[in-house]
């Protein structure tokens, strides 16, 4: 792989993005890639943030950290998500921009779009109206970190941009019971109900939200290839332009895991936003489409899932 670059450093390289970020890199690329876990370089201080990259001086910044989760765990933790995240996004642009970080490539979510914008999401509808309740927070956190990018390279001509990712999936996911997203909390309560031989699984909400997924093997090939162009777009949507109920994605993770009890829909549970599906048109144009089909997808998270849960590894957070 040819890029432009000794020194990497991918923040956030414990979480599911990261760690695809990083198996990629290893694979392909022939310069140093810089990691610290959190108990090295805490992002939400703003001295440890700019000493460390003052001191490491990478030519590149792929910013992958963030704190997540699903729909409860937004409602139940906001102060949280908001601080957490607007704080890490501050500290580090800032900071790459102090130190001559030549390169910085912002991860948002396509949560950052507004509830009820034409659908699929194009970028431009950015801030045109409100957003999801449930998940405002997070987003508007991650808002500030792409305007933040935005500014900077309007301002000071720096090269730092943005991806908007869709929902995503994948090895090294988060299986919580209750703050996982919709896909691993799936996996986990299916493969339980199996085992257990449960009659039947609740889900959460109506079943009638429609969901775009990506894999996480698709976003990482779309960071790098993104860091290669030489004058991306502000923000990119990052996802694979089609969607499915979530009824019937419940159903393809219980045959996936091979779960054949009855699914109980709970309506009485939120539902989220109605529909979320992207347009890729500007990064497919720029040279880069996804590869790894949902079904596909799907096995390889639950084997995923199965050496976790054999190694009773799961995050219980």
């Amino acid at each position: 792989m040819s890029l432009p670059f000794k020194r990497i450093f991918v923040a956030g390289h414990n979480g599911m993005v990261g760690r695809a970020v990083v198996r990629l890199l290893e694979s392909q690329f022939k310069g140093e890639i810089l990691t610290r876990s959190r108990s090295e370089l805490d992002l939400c201080s703003q001295a440890a943030t700019h000493q460390f990259l003052a001191d490491q001086k990478p030519d590149c910044v792929i910013f992958a950290a963030a704190k997540v989760g699903g729909i409860h765990a937004n409602a139940t933790y906001p102060a949280q998500f908001a601080y957490d995240n607007l704080a890490m996004a501050g500290n580090a642009i800032h900071g790459a921009f102090q130190s001559g970080v030549k390169r910085f490539l912002f991860l948002g979510s396509t949560c950052i779009y507004p509830r009820e914008c034409p659908q699929p999401m194009l970028e431009e509808s950015l801030l045109t109206s409100s957003l999801e309740q449930t998940n405002e927070a997070y987003a508007l956190a991650k808002i500030m970190g792409l305007k933040l990018c935005q500014y900077y390279r309007q301002q000071y001509g720096v090269l730092f941009h943005s991806a908007m990712p869709t929902n995503l999936y994948g090895p090294g996911d988060n299986y919580h019971a209750e703050n996982s997203h919709v896909i691993p909390g799936l996996v986990r309560r299916f493969h339980e109900a199996k085992i257990s031989n449960s009659p039947s699984v609740t889900v959460w909400g109506s079943g009638k939200p429609r969901r775009e997924f990506l894999h996480v093997d698709d976003l990482a090939a779309a960071i790098v290839h993104l860091i290669t162009l030489d004058s991306p777009d502000d923000w990119v949507n990052v996802g694979t332009g089609t969607d499915l109920t979530i009824a019937d994605l419940a159903k393809l993770v219980a045959k996936t895991v091979g779960y054949d009890g009855q699914i109980i829909q709970d309506a009485t549970k939120p539902d989220g936003t109605p529909v979320k599906r992207t347009v890729i048109d500007r990064i497919q144009r720029s040279g880069w489409s996804p590869t790894i089909k949902l079904e596909e997808g799907l096995k390889t998270t639950y084997q995923d899932f199965l050496s976790q849960y054999e190694q009773s590894s799961l995050r219980e957070s």
